[in-house]
This record gives C-alpha cells, sequence and structure tokens, in this order.
C-alpha cells in the first residue's frame, strides 16, 4: 500500500508531521507493506534565498508585523515540535529557497534515501541553521545520507530532476492541494495537516482494509500545515 506526501523542507509541520506519521507507521501492523513515497511542494517559488536574514525577521517583513509578533506567531510550532522531540530554532533558521533542495530529494528518490534525505533537510534548516540553498551544504547534506557526492553534483544541475520537481507540484495543484503536508493514503484516503499519531494510525487501518474499493480521494482531517499564503497555524 502506498502512502505519498506532499511536504517542504521549509515547513515546520511537515518536519512534525512526518514523526507523527512515523510514529504510527511503528504501531501498524502490516508497516512493512506500506510504501511511503516523497513528492515535492514548493510553499514560496518566487522566495529569494538570503542568508543573512533569518525566518522570524523575513516573517516579520513579509507579514508587516513586529517580530515580538512574528515570535508569537512560532510558538505554536515551536510547542507542537517539543511534543513528538524536535527542536525547531526558527532564530537560526535562514531564508532559503527550496527548489534545489527539492532537486536532491528527487535524486534521493532514485536511491531509496527519500526519507533520509527529508529527516537531514528538516534538520539542516529548522535546527542546524543551514542554506539548503546553498550547493555546498546540499552536497553535505547528501554526503551525511550516503549519496555519493558527484551524484549530488549533477542533480543540482539537472533539467530533468528540475522537471520531476514540478511534476510533483503541478499534481498537487490538479488535486487541489494548497497546504502541507498533504498526505494520500493509497489514492483513496487524504489526511491534511500534521495529525496527531492516533487519527494517523485511524486512517493507516482504515486504507489497508479498503484499499481496494476504488481511488477517489475523501479528505478525512485537516490539521496543523503551512499554506501558500505564507501562514503556518
Amino acid at each position: 500500500m502506498e502512502v505519498a506526501i506532499w511536504s517542504d523542507v521549509r515547513c515546520p509541520f511537515c518536519y512534525i508531521g512526518k514523526h507523527k506519521f512515523e510514529k504510527a507507521l511503528e504501531n501498524f501492523a502490516n508497516n512493512e507493506k506500506v510504501e511511503v513515497v516523497w513528492h515535492s511542494f514548493e510553499l514560496d517559488p518566487n522566495l529569494q534565498t538570503d542568508s543573512r536574514k533569518n525566518t522570524l525577521d523575513h516573517l516579520a517583513e513579509s507579514k508587516g508585523i513586529s517580530r515580538n509578533q512574528a515570535e508569537q506567531m512560532t510558538q505554536h510550532a515551536t510547542r507542537a515540535a517539543h511534543e513528538v522531540g524536535l527542536e525547531l530554532d526558527f532564530e537560526k533558521a535562514v531564508v532559503a529557497n527550496s527548489f534545489r533542495a527539492h532537486k536532491l530529494i528527487q535524486l534521493a528518490k532514485t536511491k531509496n534515501l527519500a526519507n533520509e534525505i527529508e529527516e537531514a533537510l528538516f534538520k539542516a534548516h529548522f535546527s542546524e541553521g543551514k542554506n539548503i540553498d546553498d550547493e555546498g551544504e546540499l552536497l553535505q547534506i547528501g554526503l551525511s545520507v550516503g549519496i555519493d557526492g558527484n551524484d549530488v553534483e549533477k542533480a543540482l544541475a539537472s533539467d530533468d530532476l528540475a522537471y520531476k520537481v514540478r511534476q510533483d507540484q503541478a499534481m498537487a495543484q490538479s488535486m487541489g492541494i494548497q497546504g502541507v503536508p498533504y498526505f494520500v493514503f493509497n489514492n483513496k484516503y487524504a489526511v491534511s495537516g500534521a495529525q496527531p499519531t492516533e487519527v494517523f494510525l485511524e486512517v493507516l487501518e482504515k486504507s489497508w482494509s479498503e484499499f481496494e474499493q476504488g481511488n477517489k480521494i475523501v479528505e478525512l482531517n485537516e490539521g496543523d500545515s503551512c499554506s501558500t499564503d505564507g501562514n503556518c497555524d
């Protein structure tokens, strides 16, 4: 059974949702028969990378609010992350376009390392303050999960992988996906947002028992997510 996940490594709730889903998968009796397929989704394709500016400053500037208000807006995500053992440092996280990171994810998919590269990119962006649009940083991140450096360099220059990123995003648009994370279980049941682990487990069990009955997507739940208008709530 396939679980497709649309995600952006700039999205804190994608990071949180990944861990909640993984916990559910651990508790799912047929987890060895579940294939997780990661899909690219850019929350802001036009974002200009500026490693001198952190996420809080960018949020305040883009929303026309104070720095204090920006900090308050991120508190919910920070608390939610703590609940699953993650540390988000918005003070350290730099403003970086994620398109090249998605090209690296597309490469990792061909090597069965998509989950590993997603985790490494999330950690690099949200916890380590690394620039996920920098070729040198992406090279090191790729190496950290076992991808050959030459392959990373070729991937970052690859038009084919750029096309795959855009294919994923076109698919999301055709499905009406406007925020991430977005999970589709065996082309039938959709879960939007970083839902509680119990919800993911329930949908895993339900979709497992019914996955042969059709492919129409039914959106069961909507939870914390990030939208293309820059809101994470």
